[in-house]
């Protein structure tokens, strides 16, 4: 099992036993109405070095066995083979038999060869705001490509929170038929889990 709690934005921590990792951590004041990242887990993962992703001094490293596995796959922040936003990293963790894929800033659909490691996997993270990543029906393309068993939309805009030129996660969810909302900011991925796309729930910090 992994507990995914929702930091905000693109960051996640992800954990397996005693073992997390923050993924895509976001600078001070970098992100409208959201709360510095302050975590402690023994890893940090960025998709790509933009600073509202890339802020690992904002998570304090500590020991630790690895309890998951990691793996990146090269993938595009643009649609114009990142020329106009750079590159960026999909990350895949492993937790005993449970896959999680975090999308980054993807910016279109990914290879054949990546959409092939990525098939099937247990959770998606996938951002839905447009504007700077895919929109609502690319996001949709992806998804249908990987057929994910829950989807976990991310990177878009709320009235309390996010970018002006992202689009809300309405949008996303107008062409998902069934979706539930989570009570809080966490979701645990196991084999158990029910099937779907689920809406977290953005919480400050303790």
């Amino acid at each position: 099992m992994i507990e995914l709690t929702w930091l905000g934005h693109s960051c996640f921590r992800a954990q397996c036993g005693a073992y997390a990792v923050v993924l895509d951590p976001f600078a001070p004041g970098s992100v409208p109405g959201l709360e510095d990242i302050h975590q402690t887990a023994q890893g940090a993962l960025c998709s790509h070095e933009h600073h509202d992703h890339n802020y690992r001094e904002g998570v304090v490293l500590a020991d630790g066995e690895s309890e998951i596995d990691v793996q990146s796959y090269p993938s595009f922040h643009d649609d114009c083979q990142g020329e106009k936003r750079g590159p960026n990293l999909i990350h895949v963790l492993e937790g005993g038999d449970v896959r999680v894929a975090h999308m980054g800033d993807i910016g279109c659909m990914p290879s054949p060869e990546v959409l092939e490691a990525l098939h099937g996997a247990d959770a998606l993270l996938i951002p839905v705001g447009g504007h700077y990543t895919v929109g609502p029906r690319e996001a949709m393309e992806i998804v249908k490509a990987v057929e994910p068993r829950v989807v976990v939309p991310m990177h878009y805009r709320s009235p309390e929170f996010g970018f002006d030129v992202l689009g809300p996660v309405e949008d996303f969810l107008a062409l998902c038929g069934d979706w539930r909302r989570a009570e809080g900011n966490r979701i645990e991925i196991s084999k158990d889990t029910q099937p779907g796309v689920v809406v977290l729930q953005y919480r400050r910090q303790a």
